[in-house]
């Protein structure tokens, strides 16, 4: 799902002859190693957290990504466009599992970009894995795809996806979520899995909190959308990791989990202004306390974006609300992760508290006064 950015306010092989008569017979095709992966947009919030925690487990790790690069042991970076089929395939050599990361950031209006990226990229990605004999891709996508800004409470991975997303990135991530999960096919040897997070938060997060922090030095988050007893689901970053990881261990030609999307979530609906206020006070800022109603502030937001639309040919500007923010911050949007628990064994490795204070301690230059 998209970040809370509010002014009121991311091996297995099929094998039939022995390995040595398989190179022996295809010497051109590089032996996978299971223990060899890549992360496509390693550079980003979750992908970096997740590179870290692969080399913890032991893998060595081949980041592609557009952004700068980063020096790790263990990490070779390729620095390339999504699109870019040959430069993919130079990152993915000896690659037996990928974690398809990468996405531009919820908040851009941008559908052209969106659909580059989230769509088109997510094509070329496939296609590079099925050329580099990929046996297992896990997608990052988002519980966004079911929300339509209306209440979702416990909700399963079997709701529809949304017949009118409300962003450009809902919008995007279904058509590449539906891509991956209609590329798994044990025939071939490519398994794929979508993981969809919920409200992702942590240390280094570059949107949510320092987002939230200069809302408030600016004196714009005294106001709740609604009575604020909406509940929300949000997802300490080493939770989603975990999720991930434990998606990509379980991902074998006879495990349920094939071509499935699986919901990863803390497992703690929270109030969502509760939530934001933790991280307000715990950085030393006044939690909101003053009332909108949550039709106004809705019926505005729309109106902002569609004269934003009209108006764009003569000039330009973005609203500070849209409708997605606004519905984000004040309806229930939580969702079940029994699934993920069933098929993968999945459990939150740090709780919600423990999660806000290790977010709030990792963030000491946006005090308040610092």
């Amino acid at each position: 799902m998209p970040h809370a950015q509010l002014c009121i306010c991311s091996s297995h092989m099929f094998i039939c002859v022995s390995l040595s008569v398989f190179t022996e017979c295809c010497p051109s095709i590089p032996v996978q190693s299971s223990k060899r992966c890549a992360v496509i947009g390693g550079s980003g919030f979750l992908g970096r957290h997740l590179v870290e925690k692969l080399l913890g487990k032991g893998y060595t790790v081949s980041v592609f990504d557009i952004r700068q690069s980063y020096e790790l042991p263990g990490v070779t970076f390729h620095q390339g466009d999504l699109c870019d089929k040959q430069a993919l395939l130079t990152a993915l050599q000896g690659v037996s599992l990928v974690f398809h990361c990468a996405s531009p950031a919820p908040a851009s209006d941008d559908k052209a970009l969106f659909q580059r990226v989230n769509i088109q990229g997510t094509q070329t990605v496939l296609q590079a894995c099925t050329e580099a004999g990929v046996q297992k891709v896990v997608l990052t996508s988002s519980a966004s795809v079911v929300f339509e800004g209306t209440d979702i409470k416990d909700g399963r991975e079997d709701l529809p996806y949304a017949k009118k997303p409300i962003d450009y990135y809902t919008e995007t991530k279904i058509e590449q979520e539906k891509l991956v999960l209609k590329a798994c096919d044990k025939e071939k040897g490519l398994l794929t899995v979508a993981i969809r997070p919920h409200g992702i938060f942590g240390p280094r997060d570059p949107q949510l909190v320092p987002i939230l922090v200069d809302t408030a030095r600016r004196g714009k988050m005294k106001f709740i959308i609604g009575d604020g007893s909406n509940l929300v689901d949000f997802t300490f970053v080493d939770n989603v990791v975990h999720g991930h990881i434990l998606a990509a261990e379980s991902l074998r030609p006879e495990s349920p989990i094939c071509g499935k999307a699986y919901h990863i979530t803390n497992d703690e609906p929270v109030r969502f202004w509760d939530f934001m206020s933790d991280i307000l006070v715990g950085l030393g800022y006044a939690a909101p306390r003053y009332h909108l109603p949550y039709t106004l502030v809705y019926g505005l937001a729309l109106l902002l974006w569609l004269l934003s639309l009209l108006l764009r040919p003569l000039v330009s500007f973005k609203p500070t609300f849209t409708p997605m923010r606004v519905a984000l911050a004040g309806t229930h949007h939580f969702y079940s992760c029994s699934r993920a628990k069933q098929d993968m064994g999945y459990k939150p490795v740090v709780g919600l508290k423990d999660g806000i204070r290790r977010t709030v301690e990792s963030y000491p230059h946006l005090r308040h006064g610092a």
